[in-house]
């Protein structure tokens, strides 16, 4: 098992717009491709705490991560949101991604 952290700097302003496209489009497309979101926030305390969402996804291997994200990638229906929720301009800045894994630890 392991986990993907993703972190999104916004584009100053535009916070809002992400939240919803994650909240009206993002979460149905990974779930369409398998893909499980473990956890899902915005930064409150710390550097950026105005432009940042954080998110975490399990999956089950390195292959399983590529190969979903290849998927969720190569799906026109995710073009074509993220092309509308883009009509006036960029929504990130930057993306920061670390892939966990946990599997030496006795939790």
């Amino acid at each position: 098992m392991i986990y993907e952290l993703r972190e999104y700097t916004a584009v100053p302003g535009k916070m809002a717009a992400m939240v919803k496209r994650f909240n009206e489009e993002s979460l149905r497309l990974f779930k369409k491709h398998g893909m499980e979101v473990v956890f899902l926030s915005l930064t409150t305390f710390g550097p950026d705490t105005v432009n940042e969402l954080v998110y975490v996804l399990k999956f089950d291997s390195e292959q399983d991560m590529a190969t979903k994200w290849q998927a969720f990638y190569s799906d026109t229906e995710w073009h074509n949101v993220r092309d509308t929720s883009e009509i006036d301009g960029p929504l990130v800045v930057s993306v920061s991604r670390r892939v966990l894994s946990p599997d030496v630890f006795a939790i």
